[in-house]
């Protein structure tokens, strides 16, 4: 293949012609073998870089700091990037030391050649279309890179919040279907007091409804940037309207609102924002690994478990155990969970470890921030079309475990007291007869009232006052 030669401060090197990164991005290549993940398996980012590229370039042009066509051929390499274009040239491994500088000139000398295509030059020819002088001009990877950063998780949180949306819809069409179907509900993995399957998996529709909210307010948090800080927030080497310009620029480049930071200099250092957003996205975990605990216990079994619901049958469950079938749906999302813990510690851990005037650990906070919303969506909606979609229930056996359970004795209580209650759950509990024959064969109770008390609609309900209560005990 034809070479071309590339030369930075270190020296000189050989790169084939084919390819549109340069010489740093090639360095960066050698040095950080680390994940085997690239920036090219994270289009969102790209896509962000790309725009705020876009962004600075029409800024600087305003500015009469950058050609007109230097400044429009820059736009259009951009804008084929946004589209989609020349991701496989986006190499460089997503860990990297250098606080970003790697991912930023790979962005740089990646739209410099394609813009040197565009003006009718060849690639490497940088006198007319330079990475640092044209493509990153007004900027620094520590302006740049965390606004890349923070453009890209906007949109991955707006796609986060829709993808809960679908699993929030399934739960509820589930809650309507089950909206009948008597069951007991339990506390301490004990017997406690009747609900119906419906209103359990209604909580399950509510708790994704709530976080829902906070992701979308983790979003605002993020949308503002440090664009015209340059190396530290002084803005060195800068135009001091730039900031502005550049601001307005990269909204109307994203359509998302984002603001300058009040100080730069905090703003340039400060990673609080991830923080939260990491917070939020283990919050979801912990939520939807709860719901998936759930969904296994109540359809374990078939025969020596709660077989309350029963969940699609996915695949074999076993090598050796023929006819043996796994809750392996939620079992892959409680994986998910685990691992989106995991990488809150390690953001948690990232932010803290900055010194000074940058936090040189942002890759490793972009890493985790990205590896998580990606694997919660995929687990999201896999939970939602595997798993939720398919489920059913077994309603005998829900309602045998309310009609058989010693829990239902709390429904005597306003009755009986408290202390008859617990006398007829201790014999029940000691000889197996149901509550509802102690009751009656005591004489607490006439068959009457027991029919009345044992409403499916008076055990789900708050329905009693205090005269109600009384006229009760009259007849």
């Amino acid at each position: 293949m034809p070479k071309r030669v590339e030369h930075d401060f270190i020296g000189e090197l050989e790169i084939d012609d084919s390819v549109y990164y340069g010489v740093q991005t090639f360095r960066a290549v050698q040095n950080f073998n680390i994940t085997g993940r690239t920036l090219k398996s994270y289009p969102s980012f790209i896509k962000a870089f790309a725009q705020v590229k876009k962004a600075a370039a029409e800024a600087n042009n305003e500015l009469n700091l950058l050609d007109s066509n230097i400044a429009n051929a820059i736009c259009k390499a951009c804008d084929r990037i946004i589209n989609g274009e020349f991701r496989e040239q986006f190499v460089v491994d997503m860990i990297q030391g250098g606080a970003g500088t790697s991912t930023n000139m790979n962005a740089n000398e990646v739209i410099a050649n394609i813009a040197l295509e565009i003006l009718g030059h060849k690639k490497g020819e940088y006198q007319y279309c330079h990475p640092n002088d044209h493509v990153n001009l007004s900027q620094s990877t520590n302006d740049s890179y965390p606004t890349a950063i923070h453009v890209a998780l906007y949109d991955e949180l707006s796609s986060l919040a829709k993808d809960m949306e679908v699993l929030k819809a399934s739960f509820e069409k589930k809650a309507k279907e089950f909206k009948d179907v008597l069951k007991m509900g339990r506390t301490q993995l004990q017997d406690a007091v009747p609900m119906t399957l419906g209103q359990e998996f209604h909580t399950f529709s509510v708790m994704m409804g709530e976080d829902i909210e906070r992701v979308k307010e983790a979003r605002e948090l993020i949308t503002e940037i440090n664009m015209g800080g340059t190396a530290i927030g002084t803005g060195i080497n800068s135009d001091p309207r730039y900031p502005k310009i550049v601001q307005k620029k990269l909204c109307e480049v994203t359509g998302h609102p984002f603001v300058t930071a009040d100080d730069l200099i905090e703003a340039t250092q400060d990673t609080g924002a991830y923080v939260q957003v990491s917070g939020v996205l283990k919050r979801v975990a912990v939520k939807l690994s709860k719901v998936c605990n759930d969904l296994r216990l109540l359809s374990s079994g078939p025969r020596a478990g709660l077989n309350e619901i029963n969940l699609p049958k996915m695949q074999p469950g076993s090598s050796i155990m023929p006819g043996k079938v796994n809750p392996v749906i939620p079992e892959v999302v409680n994986q998910v969970c685990y691992a989106v813990i995991g990488n809150d510690v390690t953001v948690s851990f990232a932010s803290e470890g900055g010194q000074l005037q940058l936090n040189v650990f942002e890759p490793v906070i972009a890493f985790g921030l990205f590896n998580s919303i990606n694997m919660l969506r995929n687990a999201l909606l896999t939970l939602a079309s595997k798993c939720v979609d398919g489920i059913t229930a077994n309603e005998k056996v829900c309602s045998d475990f309310v009609f058989n359970s010693i829990g239902i004795v709390t429904a005597l209580n306003p009755y009986i007291g408290y202390e008859n209650s617990a006398s007829i759950a201790k014999e029940a509990l000691q000889s197996g007869k149901s509550v509802r024959d102690i009751a009656l064969s005591r004489g607490l109770l006439t068959k009457e009232q027991l029919d009345e008390i044992f409403k499916p609609a008076n055990m789900l309900n708050p329905h009693m006052s205090a005269e109600d209560k009384a006229r009760f005990k009259k007849k």
